[in-house]
């Protein structure tokens, strides 16, 4: 996997907390897989942790303590369904800030293989939107 990095920016989150918890869809269309993608270069950008949003909706104890510990939730949707906000949402979760990823200028199809270029541009929006906070 390529990583996505932005050069010569200050990726930091300005969400006011170190403890950040990263909760992508990875749904199985486009926007879901770059949903996922995002999360894994945030993380790698030093911006918040990526947790297991599917061990939410499992009600798997360790995740769950992990996303109670969080001081904020960001999640990461590929489409309007929602599902990662609704999933933490269901469990008991406060979503600090949702991020969809077809309101970006992504397309939803059932591709699952986006091209680099593709996420690179949504990481950039997305960074820039975190950082707007």
């Amino acid at each position: 996997m390529a990583a996505y990095t932005v050069e010569n920016k200050e990726t930091k989150c300005s969400c006011g907390s170190a403890n950040v918890a990263l909760f992508p869809c990875a749904g199985a269309a486009n926007v879901g897989q770059i949903s996922n993608k995002i999360a894994i270069a945030l993380e790698e950008n030093g911006i918040g942790d990526l947790m297991c949003t599917v061990g939410i909706g499992a009600r798997a104890p360790g995740l769950m303590k992990s996303a109670e510990s969080s001081d904020r939730i960001i999640a990461i949707d590929g489409c309007p369904v929602s599902c990662a906000s609704k999933t933490l949402e269901l469990a008991g979760f406060k979503v600090g800030r949702q991020i969809v990823i077809s309101e970006l200028g992504i397309k939803k199809t059932k591709g699952r293989n986006p091209k680099d270029e593709e996420v690179g541009e949504v990481l950039e929006k997305v960074i820039g939107i975190l950082q707007s906070e």
